[in-house]
């Protein structure tokens, strides 16, 4: 097949989008919705064609931002990605990425995730695991009881604005989740219920849930979303979870590890639901350095040698400097320390892995003492909470 033409996709191009998706994913719905036929904020979506103009591939570009370092990082997550049988193996997947990447550049992106169906791919496209989205578990009546000062009230649409203070104040704390739960919290209409923990008319917490599974042994209490901005909204959204242990034996939700919710679990009872894998890769590699926040009691310097086929932008050699809660950036003409690829710099600039790590998973070509690039590894990991 000769070199797919990629573009953004048209409205004309939407329902046979919809068609590849449904084919790739095992859809069942027989019409699409009315959201797939039409144009939508916040996301590009890349169609790959063929010589006949035959739509064969597709892929979505979500405009997302991420808190990294307490500051907000421009992100292209990446999902919807399908290839037309006939069209797999021939290089449409490469095509539509590297489009995507391009696009996502010039938008100002820093970094792109996504959750694979399969790695290989997209490594070869200089994407890496740098983590799990765990679903777990839980007896609701193992739950601590607790005797929080605050109050719960049922939420409305109304309240979103204020649920949205309380995610984002929380939020900042960890690195890597989304400034903004719209993705997934402003469901309102997929939800049974918004529970909002509120201290002193504030709200500082909540919880967005379903439940399924009747009211027996199979009973469960579904958290799709949840948030908590202090340790007394932590509690009461422990006291309200607990508070369905006479019909919802188990409670089923996401929290990150070492967070205000997942400290007060007993985490030593919860089974495993769903595990799905994520990985991560550097658009444009200045834009990663300079627009996070960088550890204040972090300071070094480190002359790379990048190589990135895919993202060509990023190859060169470069000094890193970090200090004072910044990163630069800079080309230039020093002997590098280290060679690495993207794949490396996802695991590192993730926090996932060390120096000593990618050095023996080969990686990069380091010297003597790999650990120099701990430097881009500084500020620990990168944590999702939200799959797309």
């Amino acid at each position: 097949m000769p070199a797919a033409d990629v573009r953004p996709l048209e409205p004309d191009d939407l329902h046979a989008a919809w068609r590849l998706g449904k084919e790739a994913f095992a859809g069942r719905a027989a019409e699409p919705p009315r959201w797939a036929l039409e144009p939508a904020p916040g996301l590009t979506r890349w169609g790959a064609f063929d010589a006949r103009g035959r739509l064969v591939g597709k892929a979505v570009d979500l405009h997302q931002e991420r808190w990294w370092g307490g500051r907000a990082v421009r992100a292209a997550d990446v999902g919807g990605v399908a290839v037309a049988p006939e069209a797999r193996g021939q290089g449409v997947g490469r095509a539509l990425l590297t489009a995507l990447l391009a696009g996502a550049r010039e938008r100002g992106v820093a970094t792109s995730a996504l959750f694979p169906t399969t790695a290989g791919p997209y490594r070869a496209l200089g994407w890496e695991v740098a983590g799990d989205l765990t679903t777990l578990d839980l007896p609701t009546a193992d739950l601590p009881v607790l005797a929080p000062r605050t109050t719960l009230r049922g939420g409305t649409e109304e309240d979103l604005p204020a649920a949205q203070d309380a995610y984002a104040a929380g939020a900042r704390a960890t690195d890597g989740l989304l400034t903004a739960f719209a993705p997934r919290g402003a469901a309102l209409d997929d939800a049974d219920g918004l529970t909002l923990v509120e201290d002193a008319g504030r709200v500082v917490a909540w919880a967005l849930w379903s439940r399924e599974g009747g009211y027996g042994p199979g009973g469960v209490l579904a958290v799709q979303d949840l948030a908590a901005a202090t340790p007394a909204g932590a509690d009461g959204l422990v006291a309200l979870l607990r508070g369905w242990a006479s019909v919802a034996p188990t409670v089923r939700l996401r929290a990150v590890p070492g967070g205000p919710l997942a400290a007060r679990l007993p985490v030593e009872r919860a089974r495993v639901h769903e595990r799905e894998t994520w990985m991560l890769r550097a658009v444009d590699l200045v834009r990663a350095v300079e627009d996070r926040g960088w550890p204040t009691a972090v300071a070094g310097r480190l002359v790379l040698r990048v190589e990135d086929p895919a993202a060509p932008w990023n190859t060169g050699t470069w000094e890193l400097a970090v200090e004072g809660g910044r990163g630069a950036l800079r080309p230039t003409d020093a002997p590098p320390a280290a060679a690495l690829g993207p794949r490396a710099l996802a695991l590192l600039l993730s926090g996932s892995a060390s120096g000593a790590a990618v050095a023996l998973a080969g990686l990069a070509d380091v010297g003597s003492d790999p650990s120099v690039l701990d430097l881009l590894a500084a500020g620990g990991p990168l944590r999702l909470l939200d799959s797309f």
